[in-house]
């Protein structure tokens, strides 16, 4: 299938590890010119090397999304160096899986807020695309109990809440706007890793609930990603699409 991504304009925060490193280098892949941002700005340099090494243009910067006025700033000047804006993936987390008020402040203001503030800053530049699609990484933990009561598993649950009514307000501008929820993902140094190291019998524990018998990769997550961002899913909006081999246990209508 051609996804008809060559030469689309697409924004990916958090872009520099993990799962959103593989959705830029996917996204890049396909023919995207693409813009990065992290807090680690070394870390952005090799990545944006690495991704203008595909033949796109790449460009990237350090750039905190709790940050307001500085993080909008950057969305309008990575759209600018784009040359237009096509496609914004909002993936920068906070993680926050303590049941803590700083892990509820660190969740509000990186996940939710940070992806308001990303729609916010990118929908003036979606609106002169012509195919416009955001899609925001949330989490199968926003769709059943999972490690008891969390920040994490409710602030998700919002960013899906928050993409599912977007969806309806822009879709008469010729926007799309979706939502990727991935189960288990292990990569090196991820959140999975650390815990194998850690809290082995916890590890062991969520890969014996999977019925596929493994965990999902960053490239999984962004397969799903590549394919809601682009043309070849025009009439896909509003949608919550569940990246994670069966974990989950209840019914989705």
């Amino acid at each position: 299938m051609d996804l008809q991504l060559q030469g689309k304009k697409a924004i990916v925060t958090g872009g520099t590890k993990g799962i959103g490193l593989a959705i830029a280098e996917t996204l890049a892949g396909e023919g995207c010119d693409i813009a990065v941002c992290a807090r680690d700005a070394a870390l952005v340099e090799k990545t944006v090397a690495d991704l203008s090494a595909k033949g796109v243009q790449a460009h990237g910067a350090s750039a905190d999304v709790t940050d307001g006025d500085s993080f909008r700033r950057w969305i309008g000047q990575a759209a600018e160096q784009l040359g237009g804006l096509d496609i914004l993936v909002a993936n920068v987390s906070a993680l926050a899986g303590a049941p803590d008020e700083e892990a509820w402040r660190a969740g509000l203001e990186t996940d939710v807020l940070g992806t308001v503030r990303a729609v916010e800053a990118g929908l003036p530049f979606l609106e002169k695309s012509g195919c416009g699609s955001i899609v925001a990484i949330a989490s199968t933990a926003a769709l059943e109990n999972f490690f008891g009561v969390r920040a994490y598993n409710a602030i998700k649950a919002a960013v899906i809440a928050y993409m599912s009514a977007l969806a309806s307000t822009v879709a008469g501008q010729g926007i799309r706007a979706n939502t990727v929820s991935p189960g288990t993902i292990y990569f090196e140094g991820g959140v999975w890793d650390q815990r194998r190291q850690e809290m082995p019998e916890v590890y062991e524990a969520a890969l014996a609930k999977n019925p596929t018998g493994h965990m999902g990769t960053p490239q999984d997550v962004a397969n799903a990603v590549a394919f809601l961002a682009s043309p070849a899913a025009q009439f896909v909006t509003g949608a919550n699409l569940v990246v994670d081999g069966a974990l989950t246990q209840r019914v989705q209508f």
